[in-house]
């Protein structure tokens, strides 16, 4: 039995479990989507069966395919001790960034509200008057 991990790691797979992730497929439907042959899509499908992480039924003439969400549970249970050394990352980058802003913004210069445009002194004034 592959594991987990060399299941989800064919592209293929990955491909087709994305597909279900909206909506349950035929093998027809997956095969024009992704625009692989019938027998690969069966292939990989039977892969994902066995591995738990599909299951099908019968409607009429054809075999319809949606995910199970037990296996992905298990995966983002794996996964959570690395999400939490990410979140620790991302908050101390956080940090580190408020401490980078919070010198400058107390030394950026104001901009007054209202700046009058100064005339040079070789500009006309205008009066008014049309030319």
């Amino acid at each position: 039995m592959e594991s987990v991990f060399d299941i989800i790691a064919e592209p293929n797979r990955r491909a087709i479990l994305s597909l279900l992730v909206s909506s349950q497929q035929s093998v027809g439907e997956i095969e024009r989507q992704l625009r692989m042959p019938q027998p690969t899509v069966s292939k990989h499908l039977r892969v994902l069966r066995e591995a738990g992480f599909v299951e099908s039924r019968v409607d009429a003439q054809r075999r319809l395919y949606r995910l199970k969400p037990e296996p992905f549970q298990e995966l983002d249970d794996w996964l959570a001790q690395f999400r939490r050394l990410w979140s620790q990352h991302v908050d101390a980058l956080e940090r580190h960034l408020d401490r980078m802003d919070a010198p400058m913004d107390r030394a950026r210069p104001t901009k007054s509200k209202t700046t009058k445009r100064q005339r040079g002194p070789n500009r006309e004034h205008d009066n008014g008057e049309t030319k």
